[in-house]
């Protein structure tokens, strides 16, 4: 690793990015195939409620339904940017 990578980082690879967004698409379509009627509806409100308060990304928030049985869990990562 060089000096410069580790002082600025190293930039992400376009095949990368692409993937990550990918990979977003493909857990969006699951949430609105998979769960309640109501999911894709929450997941836009539940998005301009936290833009309200914090200026994010769409690809900072990730949404993850899950079951177990007949219990159902809708999990929601968010990355909020550096307060300074």
């Amino acid at each position: 690793m060089s000096l410069l990578s580790m002082l600025f980082g190293e930039k992400k690879k376009s095949a990368n990015v692409a993937k990550e967004r990918l990979s977003l698409i493909i857990a969006r379509e699951r949430i609105d195939q998979d769960g309640p009627d109501f999911l894709p509806q929450m997941r836009d409100e539940l998005m301009q409620v936290i833009a309200k308060y914090v200026k994010i990304d769409q690809e900072d928030v990730k949404f993850n339904l899950q079951k177990q049985g007949n219990m159902e869990m809708l999990e929601v990562n968010i990355v909020l940017p550096d307060q300074k």
